[in-house]
């Protein structure tokens, strides 16, 4: 019943929180908003005065400005911390690793690895750096490794050769290598481990964990960081953009569609909101609206197609530059890139096509609307009289005679409700 109630006072919020062990689950790359849910668990930890906070990982790796901050908080926190790399089939690879390392209890699941945090970096257009710019981001990452794993006790060779050679360990390989503490199946098991057990923290000082008897319950994300988590996944936004592009390409193509132009609108926003989490490259999002800038000349300058096909070029190398992210997580996948960019071509072709139509067209009213239409002449031409064309009587004139009864052909309006007409 106790365990039911914790459970009850923690979703409804980290002030109500009061279980004694705190377990929460990372599965996804690590960003702004992962970065989030950790820290604000952290704090909800710390007031409730919680006897140990359990972080889950199963993560590829993500942003080292978002790694920095949750090391930051962890090795901070009142509550200590123990992560757990799991379950079976799971990893905490790149940053994954270094948060790990950054913990008080360090454990991993049977059939886990850990490692791999070699850093990728990029330059401001989405490349790799150069030689000397990357030795110098592997150094600074390994000083960093070197400060966590010597300040908790761990195997501080194997940390920084996870860095430098990109090594990763099994738990096992972890455990005798004296980088992890303990292998467990599951955060109960942990829990039930870990009582009575003198840990040291961050800081030096000593701490004895007593944890016989407390249930340990999860909190969730809430529902804005479960959003944000959606909105963050490259692929989502990366189709957001489109659809957001092509209905305003297509509202200003077709004025008063209005529809098109308030799904493209509303898409569009929420993807600028998804880019201010995902790392962007304005170099690729530039070429895409390039792209879009493109299509809308076709549509005003007759370039026989040319700049369709220079749209959809600028296109395909800004989608596949937009996410700057050093794991292919963080990025846009080939296999949407291709087909939504080859749908969106498709589609701005369509409505080319359509517009090309329109301009080709014989306009059906107006001056230009009388040009070609046939008639009867009602008197006799020579050279003027009065003629019946689209159902009206008019002044007419003739370059040669016309009789009463003959069919004429509109040729020229002429000012004054006037037409020119020749023999049909």
């Amino acid at each position: 019943m106790r365990a039911k109630i914790l459970v009850l006072l923690s979703l409804l919020g980290p002030a109500f929180a009061s279980a004694e062990v705190i377990k929460i689950r990372v599965d996804a790359p690590i960003h702004p908003v992962t970065a989030e849910y950790i820290v604000r668990s952290l704090d909800a930890a710390d007031r409730a005065g919680a006897d140990l906070l359990i972080l889950t990982l199963d993560t590829p790796g993500g942003l080292d400005t978002s790694m920095r901050e949750i090391i930051e908080r962890i090795v901070n926190a009142k509550t200590p911390v123990a992560a757990f790399v799991g379950p079976s089939g799971s990893r905490a690879a790149s940053a994954g690793f270094l948060i790990a390392l950054s913990c008080d209890v360090f454990a991993m699941a049977p059939g886990t690895s850990t490692g791999s945090a070699h850093p990728v970096g990029l330059s401001l257009t989405g490349q790799a750096m150069d030689k000397t710019m990357e030795e110098k981001v592997t150094n600074d990452a390994a000083a960093y490794v070197r400060s966590i794993a010597g300040k908790r006790g761990r195997n501080v060779s194997l940390a920084e050769d996870a860095v430098r050679k990109s090594l990763s360990y099994t738990e096992k390989e972890a455990l005798d290598g004296g980088l992890i503490d303990l292998i467990a199946s599951s955060e109960e098991e942990i829990a039930a481990r870990l009582d009575g057990r003198t840990i040291r923290r961050f800081d030096g000082a000593e701490a004895r964990l007593a944890l016989a008897g407390k249930p340990v319950v999860a909190r969730p994300l809430t529902f804005r960081q479960k959003f944000l988590l959606t909105i963050a996944n490259p692929n989502l936004a990366y189709i957001l953009l489109m659809i957001g592009l092509l209905g305003l390409y297509f509202e200003f193509s077709h004025p008063g569609a209005i529809l098109p132009g308030v799904l493209g609108g509303i898409s569009l926003l929420l993807a600028v909101f998804a880019f201010q989490i995902l790392p962007i490259n304005y170099v690729g999002l530039g070429l895409i609206v390039l792209a879009v800038i493109l299509f809308i000349l076709e549509i005003k300058v007759q370039s026989f197609g040319m700049l369709a096909v220079g749209g959809i070029a600028a296109m395909i190398i800004g989608s596949l530059m937009l996410i700057k992210a050093p794991i292919t997580e963080l990025r846009p996948s080939l296999s949407y890139v291709l087909p939504v960019v080859l749908a969106a071509s498709l589609i701005v072709l369509f409505l080319l096509t359509l517009v090309f139509k329109a301009h080709r067209r014989r306009s059906f009213s107006g001056r230009e609307g009388m040009i070609g239409e046939t008639g009867t002449a009602r008197t006799d031409l020579a050279p003027a009289g009065k003629v019946f064309v689209h159902g009206e009587l008019w002044e007419a004139e003739a370059g040669e005679p016309v009789r009463a009864g003959e069919k004429v052909k509109v040729v020229e309006v002429l000012d004054g409700l006037k037409i020119r007409v020749g023999k049909a």
